[in-house]
């Protein structure tokens, strides 16, 4: 091999070996701090870890109505909006306690807040109250207290609402015999007035008279954004099917074109399964 050739091998070599000593190691290096900047950009601090932001979503607008049957003593709520899921924040029930429903602006802890002040023996009025006091308002701008819409329901069927004046409009609410309702980005008032007549003129189960109570909604105009999920939430103690079940009735229909429709099928179904446990004393 000639002296050149030799040299020119040797250079070549001296090249891998500054490869491999140098440049792998700082591209692996450069691309390992990407990866850090990519998965950090998904970390947060401990006291902002799985924090909601309101640009996260749209506001809840939806329509909903608390109900109770003085006759059976069941209490619950039903609701429909142009939204995924919404029975996943609006309802709340428990059980000799009261329901709830949360939405507009919504806080949805507000749910959870209403039912332990009710198992305190407040008046749903009170309720209302202490909860908007206790609001910090964290997100003023963008997703104000002023903006909430709930209503809070006692066992008894008495009942209280409140809607802030910064809710979407149309927005308000409606009580009736037994029933609330309330809704916002609704096509007009006429909403929530049907809901409360079709309430009150409609005869059997609390689910029927929840559902038609929707569907009346939907007749005098609705969402002005259309529809897409509905939910369903009846309680009362051990009067659900299998053994110490207070849910009597919890629906959802999550993603549809026909939401209360379905709703109403799935109640159709729900009440010919429903029938408490009932045990006989042994001998």
């Amino acid at each position: 091999m000639k002296a050149k050739d030799k040299l020119r091998l040797w250079l070549i070599r001296l090249w891998l070996i500054l490869l491999l000593i140098v440049i792998v190691p700082f591209i692996s290096l450069n691309y390992t701090n990407h990866l850090i900047k990519k998965v950090s950009a998904f970390e947060t601090t401990p006291n902002q870890k799985n924090a909601w932001t309101p640009d996260s979503l749209d506001e809840v607008a939806t329509f909903s109505i608390l109900g109770y049957d003085p006759e059976t003593g069941e209490v619950g709520g039903a609701v429909q909006s142009r939204v995924f899921c919404v029975g996943n924040g609006v309802l709340w029930a428990e059980a000799n306690v009261g329901a709830v429903a949360t939405q507009a602006f919504v806080d949805v802890s507000y749910g959870p807040k209403a039912l332990e002040l009710l198992r305190k023996g407040l008046p749903p009025e009170e309720v209302i109250k202490q909860i908007l006091a206790q609001d910090p308002d964290p997100f003023p701008e963008r997703w104000p207290k002023q903006g909430r819409q709930f209503a809070v329901m006692n066992a008894k069927g008495e009942y209280a609402a409140y809607t802030g004046p910064k809710a979407p409009e149309w927005a308000g609410h409606k009580g009736g015999k037994y029933c609330t309702a309330q809704g916002n980005i609704l096509a007009s008032e006429k909403v929530v007035e049907a809901m409360v007549r079709a309430y009150e003129e409609t005869k059997g189960h609390l689910s029927l008279r929840l559902v038609a109570a929707l569907e009346a909604a939907q007749a005098a105009g609705g969402d002005k954004r259309g529809m897409q999920s509905a939910a369903l939430l009846i309680v009362k103690e051990k009067s659900g099917t299998w053994l110490n079940n207070d849910v009597v009735m919890r629906l959802q229909v999550d993603d549809h074109p026909e939401p209360i429709k379905e709703l109403r099928r799935l109640v159709e179904i729900a009440l010919k399964q429903l029938r408490p446990l009932k045990i006989k004393s042994l001998p």
